[in-house]
């Protein structure tokens, strides 16, 4: 007999995790949360991680949450990172807005697209945000404020999407 089949534990019929509905909302928000770190730089180099980790949830599953819930999270995301209020809900929206139309229009995804779709979108979201501080007085260079963050965001992608893809898979095993 195979000894998976004498062991006691059982593997069937069982479901995910009790609460696992949340865990893509609350991990956004513990993304937005490192904003409030002490990095002291010059410039904004740091990435919107809570950004990140949105659009590594919305990558992996399409299905983890409804569009609304880009709103209340780009709301907690503009009071964690102190920019106006409504940026980020209207970027988030954007994102998610975008990535339905993606998913809509291609057949099939393999991680070179994910990861240029993703830097598109938190290219776009960058720029945003800085044509928003430029608009409102903030004389930022874009080589000095803006191209960093989106480089060092590119290269922190791949590690939100892996801490995504394990927290998913943990909080789908009971």
């Amino acid at each position: 007999m195979v000894r998976s089949a004498l062991s006691q534990g059982k593997r069937l019929n069982r479901g995910p995790r009790q609460h696992a509905e949340v865990v893509p909302a609350i991990s956004v928000m513990i993304g937005s949360l490192l904003a409030v770190l002490p990095v002291i730089s010059a410039t904004g180099w740091w990435p919107d991680w809570g950004l990140l980790i949105l659009v590594a949830w919305r990558m992996l599953r399409a299905d983890a949450w409804p569009a609304w819930w880009a709103a209340p999270l780009g709301f907690f995301n503009d009071l964690m990172t102190d920019n106006p209020i409504g940026l980020s809900i209207a970027t988030w929206c954007a994102v998610m807005i975008v990535m339905d139309f993606v998913d809509r229009r291609t057949q099939w995804r393999d991680y070179w697209i994910e990861w240029a779709v993703a830097i598109l979108l938190i290219a776009g979201s960058e720029l945003i945000q800085w044509r928003v501080a430029a608009i409102s007085g903030a004389s930022l260079p874009f080589a000095q404020t803006a191209g960093p963050s989106i480089l060092v965001a590119a290269l922190c992608f791949p590690l939100a999407a892996l801490w995504v893809a394990k927290l998913d898979r943990w909080r789908l095993r009971p």
